[in-house]
């Protein structure tokens, strides 16, 4: 056979060759990865009435993961917990009354948890559906999300933000305490918006050991 001849097979291989890369960079794009939870870029607000106005607080230290496949979103799963105890309005004094009894009684139920059962987003907004734990008291809670993009940032690796609103009604959770006004209705009202955001990023990688630890642990 002809040099010529063999032109088009080898033409055909290395054709072959370049779809089985793109396919595995496919896959490798869309495999599931989980991010934590950033603490110091992410806030989990609120606000709530009080009188005739709006108040708005948040927990100071928010954890947890997010496992997520840029390629099906729908798959993906949230664990989140919050430190109720670092709870912030802005008056040291309302802060401490809602860290009692009264309120989330912070010393018996120290943790808020989240844990997401369904999603459903599409052009990157959506719903997602689980379980928030508040108060002792577990209730399927749904948000509005959205998702704010994906980003590969060198050392750091994957950076991810979202979005979430919805709303609930701190009864249903066992939080109780009002005041009843001299001129009718009350101090408080009974539900309570959130807005959170979320920024999260690829587990930090433990640096590796130095030669001289590395020689004393053989």
């Amino acid at each position: 056979m002809r040099p010529t001849d063999r032109m088009p097979f080898r033409t055909l291989i290395a054709f072959a060759a370049a779809l089985t890369l793109f396919a595995s960079a496919d896959r490798a794009l869309a495999a599931p990865e989980t991010l934590n939870i950033d603490t110091n870029h992410t806030r989990a607000g609120f606000s709530i009435r009080h009188f005739f106005t709006n108040v708005r607080g948040e927990f100071k230290n928010t954890s947890g993961t997010i496992t997520v496949d840029q390629a099906d979103l729908n798959a993906t799963k949230v664990n989140v917990e919050i430190d109720a105890a670092s709870i912030n309005t802005n008056n040291d004094k309302r802060d401490t009354h809602l860290r009692s009894g009264d309120f989330f009684d912070v010393e018996k139920f120290p943790k808020l948890t989240f844990v997401s059962k369904s999603v459903n987003i599409k052009d990157n907004k959506g719903t997602m559906t689980g379980d928030l734990t508040m108060h002792g008291v577990t209730k399927p809670v749904t948000l509005d999300v959205e998702v704010g993009g994906f980003g590969k940032m060198g050392q750091m690796g994957t950076v991810a933000g979202f979005n979430a609103t919805g709303k609930l009604n701190r009864k249903d959770f066992g939080i109780l305490w009002n005041r009843t006004l001299d001129q009718g209705g009350t101090m408080l009202g009974d539900d309570v918006a959130l807005e959170i955001n979320v920024e999260a990023k690829t587990p930090m990688q433990p640096p590796p050991p130095k030669a001289a630890d590395a020689a004393v642990s053989k």
